[in-house]
């Protein structure tokens, strides 16, 4: 049993298919009507207007009507389409069982508790017929489906069938008058309209339900005596056939299968049970735990049952519709009725092959389940549910092209899938063991395999490999070398499609399909609400699938769409062009032409075969809001333009595209304010100074105007449209005309015959015009305002323009594919905006009415000084008298733009780019501003992972090797890199690398000042000094391989006193404990340092151990220090005098951590001695030497590297990479 949908509610009394729509109505014992969709799995309506449950319901084959009967002794006839009850039918007089209408007359058949049945007229409203005869309730009454019967059973514990072919007859109103008076005759005196044909008896109880076969003189009944029994009639008579026992309580409801030969009944026992009707024998049971069965319905025309309990309902189908099968290069092998077939594409030629064994077992859905073929053999593998899961094996004989009787012996095994994985080897699970066994054709065990995941399919993946599936995840697994290739996460895989080139698989879901590579890398994911049934890919690479009512298609990059709506399931086999080849539900092979148009449109922009799309657009007809908008989404409006025709939507894509002849032209037919706004901002935004001009002059927009005037430094016309502004009597406009033009005596002016003199007289003092201030000063008398003491005024100028007048110099683009293929289909649009540029749109056009002047010569109005007030004008400005120069005709450069474009340099690549493709050396890396790939290096080759110490260095480094230039005002800083060695005969094409702003001498200046410090005792000092070599040492670039042995020997001196000094300084701090102090002053003097430096840390040694008593140890220092031959006597005779005084006593005080006869090193962290033989680590920058408990630990010494770590060594010169 295959449960398609299933409903939580109150208990189901009565069920109803709609023979066209995916829709189920549900009458429910709370006495609402529930109408589903079982396909989308939701609750469409409820129609809630019965009082008390109600038991009948039932749809109309074609009108859209549906009928009801209830407790309420009602039935109502409702329209599903306008949501409410059209009538209600009175005159049962107790509950009401069952309700159906007929499929040919305007008939409702109604069986009820008062023992009668009845037939209305629905389109009359009125009752043409009682049927009585029952004494005891009618449980149910139903027409026959072709004659003119109809069937009831009562609790009478009969059936009886009754003849209403009178009734017939009657409605159809014969023309003959004779029979007319005979009719009315028995319409006044009571006739017969219906008759009892038979009477049934044979149940020992009351019988439930009673159904007629749908094409044989059969009748099935069900009965409170929990049996099922079957009816024979013919003209004459009927009689009991057989009875089917094995419900353990009452019978509810029963029927025929309309397309198998069964029979489906169900029962308050809580089960449904299938029985075979030629057999008469049980099949298969389905049970449920709490819910007690009361209804069953069948669909009209698909195979599709669903049955009603106390918690729901259920739409179940008894057997899986979806042949097996399998597709070779241009055959199909599939299995249909226990026959092998093979189905040739290019001929459409179908031909049976060999029988398939029938199965003993009685239950359903043990047909095939999957079918795997090897060409090469011509065998074929079946496999089936049957015993948990199986497989059968078959060879196909090369010279059978009969009829495909032969009956062969297959070989058989047990396993949950089996495939073939080569030409003669076929792979079987093995679930309880989660391994997969790998056989050749005699069925014999070749290798076993034990699988990655607990698999519960496998699938065919390419010679050798397997697609493992799991409940979330997919792999897939190499039989050979036993290693996983792929791995992906996925919903539960139902079935597997592989491309014909074997680079994509699809994996169908129910309710998913994931598209991914040969190697499961996941390229897009696809979710449906309805189920997914099969797919195909095209030629294309283009992935075609069905759902239960679509063929859709998914491009590679997660594009989908509807191809084509289906009526009824189909299965696709194989897709060549526009040929979809199929199997529908009843496994005949099928072909459909499909459209691709749509798809192969999208694919071909999505692969950029841009000729492909261009004669798609030429040819094909495709359109539509949908396709613009796609369109649109991927970036492509120039193509959308082509197929559109609204002047809105033109202009909307023409923006986008930033095509502004089309803007312009489709503008000026919609000739609306917003729009040409919004073209003016376009147009601005590339600098077509000329356009933009035009459409503010079209929206009077005088304001912007001006500032456009102001930004191109056009000073001409800025003065006209301070004369316009006059004569608009517009203030704010003149005073910000004057001030864009810098003319202050027109400031004051304006400001004066606004009536603000106080701001006019500051102005003209501030400006330095004294004359007029006098004047204003007299004016004002006592109000004169007072400027502000010890502050110096600026003059306000406008700043200079960047570029004065012209367009923007645009880049030189070629025109697109699109552009120029597509000229001839705007070519009408182009000439039109010929005309325009010739109009020459900043000058004599009708730019702009000053509210309705009308080409008046504003120059002679204003020459004249007769600023007339705007009513009194007849004329009007329009700017013809705005001599323009020469080079701001802009339109017409605008719109033939292609031919005297300013063509810019193609850029080059950035020098910092080409810096770091050369170079492995981390300095050069900093340099180009790439620290991320500089710190990455230096990781690698010294193992380095503080880098905060180099934070200064990479930044001087980065800023050391670029120079910053000025261009002009208002533009940015232009950046520069300098390179190293560069001179005048260097070819300018030619990169060197940078110049660094490290050097290795620089590092010579650092350590002889460290020296210094230290012989004057600045530990400190010269501490921070060899740790910036230190620091700097990673990010030097040295030209020599001499010079490179030179770094490396200045990292071992400066780590020497590194160590040496922070030893020192540490002494320094522990004054509380003199055995430390007396070991770390005898670590120093070990430390590899000059000369001078050693006499140093020995005469203080000595001094240190001689004070604490340790005299032996002392004397061993005045040793040592004798014997470099020190210079100072001062020094020599203190150690002598030491020695002396030891001879006397040769004894030490205290016991030290120090054995100088046997050699050591000292550890950089915990400062202690690491003697010969001894493990110890190192760091790889600096070398120091530590313990090995301070592996992976921060490098004390460097402060850089992590102590233990790989490394490959110091990288500072090209000549290393050579």
């Amino acid at each position: 049993m295959l449960t398609k949908f299933e409903t939580k509610s109150n208990r189901v009394k009565g069920l109803s298919f709609h023979s066209k729509r995916p829709w189920i109505l549900a009458s429910l014992h709370s006495g609402v009507i529930q109408l589903w969709d079982y396909r989308m799995g939701t609750l469409i309506d409820k129609f809630d207007e019965h009082d008390g449950p109600v038991r009948g319901v039932h749809f109309h084959k074609s009108q859209p009507l549906f009928v009801s009967g209830g407790d309420d002794y009602k039935i109502k006839v409702w329209n599903y389409k306008m949501h409410r009850c059209l009538f209600t039918l009175l005159g049962h007089l107790d509950y009401i069982r069952t309700v159906e209408f007929h499929n040919e007359y305007p008939w409702i058949v109604s069986a009820s508790d008062d023992q009668t049945i009845r037939i209305w007229n629905w389109q009359s409203r009125t009752c043409i017929s009682v049927l009585t005869g029952h004494n005891h309730y009618v449980m149910c009454a139903s027409f026959h489906p072709k004659d003119d019967l109809v069937v009831s059973a009562s609790l009478d514990q009969t059936i009886r069938v009754w003849d209403i072919g009178a009734l017939r007859k009657k409605t159809v109103s014969p023309a003959d008058d004779i029979l007319r008076l005979s009719q009315m005759n028995t319409d006044l005196f009571g006739g017969v309209d219906a008759v009892v044909k038979y009477v049934l008896e044979g149940h020992d109880r009351g019988v439930n339900w009673a159904a007629f076969h749908p094409s044989l003189p059969l009748i099935v009944s069900g009965a409170d005596d929990r049996q099922v029994k079957l009816w024979r009639m013919n003209d004459t008579k009927a009689w009991e056939v057989d009875t089917l026992r094995g419900h353990m309580n009452n019978v509810s409801c029963v029927m025929f299968h309309a397309r198998q030969d069964i029979i489906v009944s169900n029962s308050e026992d809580k089960s449904i049970r299938v029985w075979d009707a030629t057999k008469r024998t049980g099949v298969q049971t389905f049970r449920r735990e709490h819910d007690r069965f009361w209804v069953l319905a069948a669909h009209p025309e698909m195979n599709l049952l669903a049955a009603g309990h106390d918690s729901g309902m259920i739409v179940f189908k008894l057997e899986r519709e979806r042949p097996a099968f399998s597709v070779s290069g241009d055959s199909l092998y599939y299995v249909k009725d226990r026959f092998l077939r093979f189905y040739e594409f290019s001929t459409q030629k179908d031909t049976q092959l060999i029988s398939i064994r029938r199965h003993g077992s009685t239950s359903l859905n043990q047909g095939p389940r999957t079918l795997s073929y090897s060409p090469t053999e011509n065998a074929v593998l079946i496999c089936l549910d049957v015993e948990g899961g199986s497989y059968e094996l078959y060879i196909v004989p090369k010279d059978n092209t009969g009829r495909g009787d032969t009956v062969q012996e297959a070989k058989r095994g047990i396993g949950g899938s089996a495939v073939f994985v080569a030409r003669n080897r076929f792979a079987v699970l093995d679930k309880t063991n989660n391994q997969v066994l790998v056989k050749n054709l005699k069925n014999e065990i070749v290798k076993k395999s034990g699988l990655p995941l607990t698999a519960d399919a496998i699938f065919y993946a390419g010679t050798g490999n397997l697609l493992c599936k799991a409940e979330d995840r997919v792999v897939i697994f190499d039989l050979q070398q036993r290693v996983v290739l792929g791995d992906l996460q996925t919903p539960s895989v139902k079935y597997v499609v592989w491309s014909n080139d074997m680079e994509s698989v699809a994996l169908l879901s129910k309710h998913a399909i994931i598209l991914a590579s040969k190697k499961l890398v996941l390229r897009c994911t696809l979710h449906e609400t309805i189920r997914v049934k099969s797919g195909a890919w095209d030629d294309n690479g283009v992935f075609l699938y069905t759902t239960l009512n679509h063929i859709k298609y998914c491009l590679p990059n997660g594009d989908s769409g509807i191809i084509k709506t289906l009526d009824v399931p189909i299965y696709i086999t194989r897709v060549s062009g526009n040929i979809i080849f199929c199997f529908d539900r009843d496994g005949k092979n099928k072909v459909l032409n499909i459209d691709a148009t749509e798809y192969v449109f999208k694919l071909s922009l999505l692969k950029k075969k841009f000729d492909q799309v261009m004669s798609m657009i030429r040819s094909s007809q495709l359109c539509g809001q949908a396709m613009i908008a796609y369109l649109q989404q991927k970036g492509f409006p120039e193509v959308a333009l082509h197929f559109v025709k609204d002047e809105r939507t033109r202009f909307n894509l023409a923006l986008e595209s930033g095509n502004i002849q089309i803007a312009v032209a489709s503008a000026k037919e919609i000739d609306e304010k917003d729009y040409w706004y919004r073209l003016g901002v376009e147009a601005l935004r590339q600098g077509n100074a000329g356009i933009v001009e035009y459409a503010y002059q079209r929206t009077k927009n005088f304001e912007r105007l001006s500032f456009l005037y102001l930004t191109t430094g056009n000073m001409d016309k800025l003065s006209k449209m301070l004369k316009i502004a006059e004569v608009k009597n517009d203030v704010m406009g003149q005073f910000h005309n004057a001030l864009y033009l810098g003319d202050i005596r027109e400031r004051v002016r304006i400001l004066e015959n606004a009536g603000q003199l106080p701001l006019a007289y500051v102005t003209a003092a501030v400006h330095g015009l004294p004359d007029i201030a006098e004047r204003l000063a007299a004016e004002l008398g006592d109000n004169v305002p007072s400027l502000p003491e010890g502050k110096k005024p600026s003059l306000l100028i406008p700043p200079a323009p960047i570029m004065c007048g012209g367009d923007w110099p645009l880049l030189r683009v070629m025109k697109g594919i699109f552009e120029g293929g597509l000229d001839d289909a705007g070519r009408g649009l182009h000439e039109e905006d010929e005309d325009a540029a010739d109009a020459d749109w900043g000058e004599d056009l009708d730019i702009v009415d000053v509210d309705g002047m009308q080409n008046g010569d504003i120059g002679v109005v204003v020459e004249e000084g007769e600023v007339h007030k705007e009513n009194d004008e007849e004329g009007g400005w329009d700017l013809e008298d705005l001599e323009l120069p020469p080079e701001l005709d802009t339109p017409k450069t605008a719109v033939n733009a292609r031919s005297s474009v300013f063509v810019a340099p193609t850029p080059g690549m950035p020098v910092s780019q080409i810096w770091t493709q050369r170079s492995s050396l981390a300095a050069e890396h900093a340099a180009a501003g790439n620290f991320d790939t500089a710190m990455r290096l230096l990781s690698r080759q010294l193992g380095i992972k503080n880098f905060a110490p180099l934070k200064s260095v990479f930044l001087d480094l980065h800023i050391g090797s670029h120079t910053y230039l000025h261009a002009f005002s208002l533009a940015p800083v232009i950046s520069l890199a300098i390179e190293r060695g560069w001179n005048e005969s260097a070819s300018p094409n030619v990169r060197g690398p940078p110049a660094l702003m490290c050097n290795f001498s620089q590092l010579e200046e650092k350590l002889k000042a460290g020296y210094k410090a230290t012989t004057a005792g600045k530990f400190t000092e010269a501490l921070r000094l060899f740790l910036s070599i230190l620091h700097t040492i990673p990010l030097i670039v040295v030209e020599s391989r001499r010079e490179v042995d030179e770094v490396k020997e200045l990292i071992i001196i400066v780590k020497e006193y590194v160590l040496g000094l922070q030893m020192e300084l540490k002494r320094r701090e522990i004054r509380d404990n003199p055995v430390r102090q007396q070991e770390l002053a005898a670590y120093f003097t070990h430390c590899n340092l000059q000369m001078p430096h050693s006499r140093l840390a020995l005469l203080n040694a000595m001094t240190v151990c001689y004070k604490a008593g340790n005299l032996n140890t002392a004397a061993n220092f005045a040793r040592r220090l004798l014997e470099t031959n020190p210079t100072i006597e001062n020094q020599a005779k203190t150690a002598r005098q030491v020695l002396q005084a030891a001879e006397r006593n040769m004894r030490d005080a205290t016991k030290l951590n120090y054995d100088f006869r046997n050699p050591f090193v000292v550890c950089g962290a915990t400062y202690v001695p690491i003697y010969r033989g001894q493990k110890d680590i190192s760091c790889p920058y600096c070398t120091s030497r530590f313990v090995p408990t301070q592996e992976g630990q921060l490098c004390t010494v460097c402060d850089l590297a992590v102590v233990g770590s790989d490394a490959s060594g110091l990288l500072c010169s090209p000549s290393q990479i050579r």
